[in-house]
């Protein structure tokens, strides 16, 4: 990310007025002072509702119950960890296949929202706004719900994952 990306999305989560825990790995952004003094100052404005943290494990934090959201890239990793703990996405693709996966989670299975081309702090809070507290982001939060189920039932004994699965298996076996 270069470094108006970085604050523009600062400002759009700090002014979302929505807690958050923003992982910011090293190397993902073009670091220099003034990203290290911003970051700073976001930290002090949301210190009570946000935390800027280097690492974390993702699925463990998806699997959190106060987890409302996630904002993603769509790798296809992140897309299946957060629809198969029933959170719903803001969907930021940069390339290929996060492009169409990112497609699928905003208009296939409507359990995410795509950021598109501007990448402004407003649009940043109107989407954080939209998922986490208007009526929208409820239909979208409950279609995300309802995925976690139909997938749990898939790899169920029975499911059709769990079925294509064994039927993969026996076909190895058998050649």
């Amino acid at each position: 990310m270069e470094e108006n990306q970085v604050a523009e999305m600062a400002w759009g989560l700090a002014n979302s007025k929505q807690p958050f825990l923003w992982v910011l790995r090293p190397g993902s952004v073009h670091v220099s002072e003034s990203v290290d003094l911003l970051l700073d100052n976001i930290k002090e404005t949301v210190r009570e509702r946000g935390c800027i943290v280097k690492w974390a494990a993702q699925k463990e934090v998806l699997a959190h119950s106060a987890v409302g959201g996630f904002w993603t890239h769509c790798g296809w990793n992140s897309t299946l960890e957060s629809a198969s703990e029933g959170v719903p996405m803001i969907c930021r693709p940069f390339s290929w296949d996060q492009k169409i996966n990112c497609r699928y989670v905003s208009h296939v299975w409507r359990v995410g929202i795509e950021l598109e081309n501007v990448f402004e702090r407003g649009e940043i809070e109107r989407a954080i706004k939209l998922l986490m507290v208007e009526r929208e982001g409820e239909e979208i939060r409950q279609r995300a719900a309802d995925l976690k189920l139909k997938l749990q039932l898939s790899v169920q004994k029975g499911g059709s994952s769990y079925n294509s699965l064994n039927e993969f298996v026996k076909h190895i076996m058998s050649v």
